[in-house]
């Protein structure tokens, strides 16, 4: 294998590659994924922002990109570590390569290493801040891996990062979008939608809001800084909290707006993100994971039915448990570390999920849940 990438982390470790994609260098906290499919969805999820992901599927890129399975307008990654790049795309949807792909969007890729001793180190140290780049003078590697050794260490981390106005939408929209067809793909406009809501963007996936809209949602979707005055004026049955990357304490202008919404009895609903936003507006507090949950794998348990789950799951940072005031009750705890997974308010119509219910990519187990913030609109509209 001739070496013309490498992969630094911040402890040190050196892993050398072939380069995929963009050419350049490429730092951020770097992350493994579980997920054996989805790798588009994966890489224009905002929640990725700052991150490079390791994807422990061997094979990644056997069915090629197309232009529906995205979830953003963008690639959010900041880099792509895999085992395997097949040398040929196959699948009636494919479109281009993944390794085009990149490049037009950019991104920096690493492939050609051990995965699996990636993922062993990021298990057992804990994400690292790492650096990717593509190598242009192959005879001075060891001074290469010195100056992205210290860009490894230089990247500040996730933790205090206030992300989520750095993925949000610059302007209010509308959505009618329902889910993806076989027939007609994304092109369905559903009408006749009786619930209005307003859907924070902090760095929203387009399936959340296709499945709200499929379950008679008519969505405004605003800014992650919008205020809680600018909300209500909106006349909201409902409010809805997205995913997005990013530290979730610094977000005092979100966490000050959901208090008022809580005080005002709207129903809502947060995901991944918007839980943990919706867990401090209440009282508690959050704290940053060892190496966070990201995959389409995760078990999780629902308490009130003993019921478990398969869910998709993509955070570095989790409610604490310990800091929970009497107001909050748990409904979904992680069955791989016992993580908080799911919340609800005993003084309020709103409920918080750690996970992705929108399964996009991953299991629809946890559907659901869009189902139950419904049924809280409707109770209170009642």
């Amino acid at each position: 294998m001739a070496v013309s990438a490498l992969l630094v982390l911040a402890d040190g470790s050196v892993f050398k590659g072939t380069a995929i994609g963009a050419t350049g260098s490429s730092v951020g906290e770097v992350v493994f994924n579980t997920s054996m499919t989805g790798y588009q969805e994966i890489l224009t999820d905002p929640s990725y922002a700052e991150q490079i992901i390791t994807l422990t599927y061997p094979h990644i890129g056997n069915t090629g990109i197309n232009s529906e399975d995205v979830e953003s307008d963008q690639v959010w990654a900041k880099g792509l570590v895999i085992r395997d790049l097949p040398l040929v795309a196959s699948n009636f949807r494919s479109q281009r390569s993944l390794s085009d792909y990149l490049l037009a969007n950019n991104v920096i890729g690493i492939a050609d290493i051990d995965t699996r001793r990636l993922t062993r180190i990021l298990r057992d140290k804990g994400a690292q801040n790492g650096c990717i780049l593509s190598l242009e003078n192959l005879s001075d590697i060891d001074s290469v891996i010195e100056k992205a050794l210290a860009q490894a260490k230089g990247f500040a981390g996730l933790k205090g990062m206030d992300l989520a106005k750095v993925a949000s939408c610059e302007k209010h929209y509308e959505f009618t979008h329902g889910i993806w067809h076989l027939e007609s793909g994304y092109d369905t406009q559903i009408t006749n939608l009786p619930y209005h809501v307003v859907a924070y963007d902090f760095g929203a996936k387009r399936n959340i809001l296709r499945m709200l809209v499929d379950r008679g949602c008519r969505l405004t979707v605003v800014p992650a800084q919008t205020s809680a005055k600018d909300v209500l004026a909106l006349k909201p049955d409902g409010i809805f909290l997205s995913n997005g990357p990013g530290d979730p304490q610094p977000c005092d202008y979100a966490i000050s707006a959901i208090k008022t919404f809580i005080d005002e009895q709207i129903p809502m609903f947060g995901i991944c993100l918007g839980h943990q936003l919706l867990a401090l507006a209440a009282g508690a507090s959050t704290q940053k994971m060892k190496f966070g949950h990201h995959g389409a794998n995760h078990p999780v348990k629902d308490l009130a039915t003993n019921r478990v789950m398969i869910t998709s799951q993509n955070h570095g940072f989790a409610v604490d448990e310990n800091s929970l005031p009497s107001t909050i009750k748990i409904t979904h705890v992680s069955l791989f570390d016992h993580s908080l997974q799911g919340i609800a308010l005993t003084n309020a119509p709103a409920i918080g999920f750690q996970g992705h219910p929108e399964a996009s990519p991953g299991p629809v187990d946890a559907a659901a849940l869009f189902d139950h913030f419904i049924d809280l609109i409707k109770q209170v509209k009642q």
